[in-house]
């Protein structure tokens, strides 16, 4: 039996190199055979990858999140928790998406950006550089948040709207249509 240790406190558990990209994946995760994951990639835990989902680069997935649909997961990433990434989505670069979120449609989520909480970042929406979307927040259309902007609480940001800078997005504020803020 082989083991891997994914240096996440556990020690080595037992894994295997997956059929389609000889990445590491514990015996605990699930990933399907139709999906990738890159030589450097990790998925331990509890983990879902599923579809044609990508898992590439130094990217891991772990906990009991769910990689599915034909997203791309890849750069130095860590999708985790219960997070849900599907549809066409894309995280990249060092971005963190975990708690209970949900990442989907044709999503972006790079940079060193983060979504955590039970926020949702969906449709053609981007959150990349430093940005952080949190709570309950939703982010979706052709929206973008990014520099150091935060979008939090049960704040909506749609439509083609920028919330970028230091902008702060929160409580029930509604950003929409073709807005801006930094």
């Amino acid at each position: 039996m082989e083991t891997f240790d994914f240096k996440d406190g556990n020690g080595p558990v037992s894994a295997h190199k997956h059929v389609n990209g000889e990445g590491w994946v514990a015996n605990t995760a699930n990933v399907s055979e139709t999906a990738f994951v890159g030589p450097n990639a990790r998925v331990f835990g509890k983990a879902w990858v599923s579809g044609n989902a990508w898992v590439s680069d130094n990217a891991s997935v772990f906990g009991k999140a769910w990689v599915f649909n034909n997203t791309r997961v890849f750069g130095n990433t860590r999708v985790f928790d219960n997070a849900v990434v599907s549809g066409s989505a894309q995280v990249s670069g060092y971005a963190r998406v975990f708690n209970n979120t949900r990442v989907s449609g044709n999503a972006e989520v790079s940079g060193n950006a983060q979504v955590s909480g039970n926020a949702w970042v969906s449709g053609n929406a981007w959150v990349f550089d430093n940005a952080w979307v949190f709570g309950y927040a939703r982010v979706f259309g052709d929206a973008r948040v990014f520099g150091d902007a935060e979008v939090s609480d049960n704040a909506r940001v749609s439509g083609y709207a920028r919330v970028s800078g230091n902008a702060l997005v929160s409580d029930d504020t509604d950003v929409s249509g073709n807005a801006q803020l930094s």
